[in-house]
């Protein structure tokens, strides 16, 4: 065998045994998180229906609880998760900063986010929040709903004092008096609101990005069939939820142990659970948000963010038509 013969052999050969090359190992395990902030991952795990349909395959269902969008983000990022539920924007900034996920579905058209204040506050704008303390957990819808607010009155992070806590500990930092408002996160939101007087004294419905599940690149390539059965369903989930209203907010005090007028605020007021799709409407509201991002100075003005946007969303992988 002559020089040139071995050398494009042994090319052959290497090529073949690439990591790119080698089919995907076959799925032992899907991860997937739950959240009180999407009330359909809480009625997807309680009734056990990823379990039921992988059950023939041998493959195993892992759940993990995401405190907040930033958490979910962290553990898909880290590989520790398959899919996890978000807030688009939160979705968007983490695609930015390159997070290898893709945005696939919609569990809820939500109002979870406002800026929020104690019930004897004089707080009654956000300009009045110039100088003041206030609670939030960077990398989430309500911290993008702040930087956006900010913006609006003409202010920026700067002209505040951010107190970073996750949700749960922000609401308990302004109830003591430790802050003076917080970016509230529902069910948090709704209990403060309920259970201490809190007033929410900024609200912007469309300033809410949607609720977005994703899922880690690699995993949607190498099992699309299983991402496709995941969404199936989840949209399963999704339509149980909306047409038993009852069991949802049964299967979520289970979970929370909030008192039914807190819940009802939340699943009754605030969320909407009639999308699915990821379209339009959805793009537009992640878009806005990002390119409000970019004008606040979060984002880098050298970022294309639509770009960005139509590298996160995969909007292929196929629901159920009935």
């Amino acid at each position: 065998m002559n020089l040139t013969r071995r050398i494009l052999l042994a090319g052959a050969v290497a090529l073949a045994v690439t990591p790119a090359a080698k089919a995907a190992d076959p799925l032992k395990e899907i991860r997937i998180d739950w959240a009180t902030y999407n009330p359909v991952s809480l009625v997807l795990k309680q009734k056990g229906l990823l379990e039921k349909e992988f059950a023939k395959d041998g493959v195993t269902i892992t759940w993990v609880q995401s405190a907040g969008s930033n958490k979910a983000l962290e553990f898909l990022n880290a590989g520790s998760i398959d899919f996890g539920s978000t807030a688009g924007s939160a979705a968007l900034v983490a695609r930015i900063n390159g997070n290898p996920i893709k945005s696939i579905y919609v569990y809820s058209r939500p109002e979870w986010t406002a800026l929020v204040t104690g019930k004897d506050s004089r707080l009654a704008s956000v300009a009045d929040l110039k100088g003041k303390r206030v609670a939030v957990t960077r990398g989430t819808d309500p911290h993008i709903f702040l930087v956006r607010a900010l913006l609006g009155a003409g202010l920026t992070e700067k002209d505040i004092t951010p107190v970073l806590l996750q949700h749960a500990d922000g609401k308990t930092a302004l109830i003591r008096g430790d802050v003076d408002a917080w970016a509230g996160l529902d069910p948090m939101m709704a209990q403060a609101e309920v259970e201490e007087g809190a007033r929410l004294f900024y609200r912007k419905a469309d300033a809410n990005t949607w609720g977005i599940l994703n899922v880690r690149e690699q995993f949607l390539k190498d099992h699309p069939d299983a991402a496709r059965r995941v969404l199936a369903v989840y949209e399963e989930a999704r339509k149980y939820s909306l047409a038993n209203y009852d069991d949802l907010k049964k299967t979520f005090i289970a979970v929370t142990r909030l008192p039914e007028a807190v819940v009802d605020k939340q699943l009754k007021e605030r969320t909407d659970l009639t999308h699915s799709r990821i379209g339009a409407a959805q793009r537009e509201s992640i878009l806005a948000a990002g390119l409000a991002l970019q004008q606040a100075g979060v984002v880098d003005a050298k970022v294309d963010v639509k770009a960005t946007l139509d590298a996160l969303i995969d909007d292929q992988v196929p629901l159920p038509t009935n």
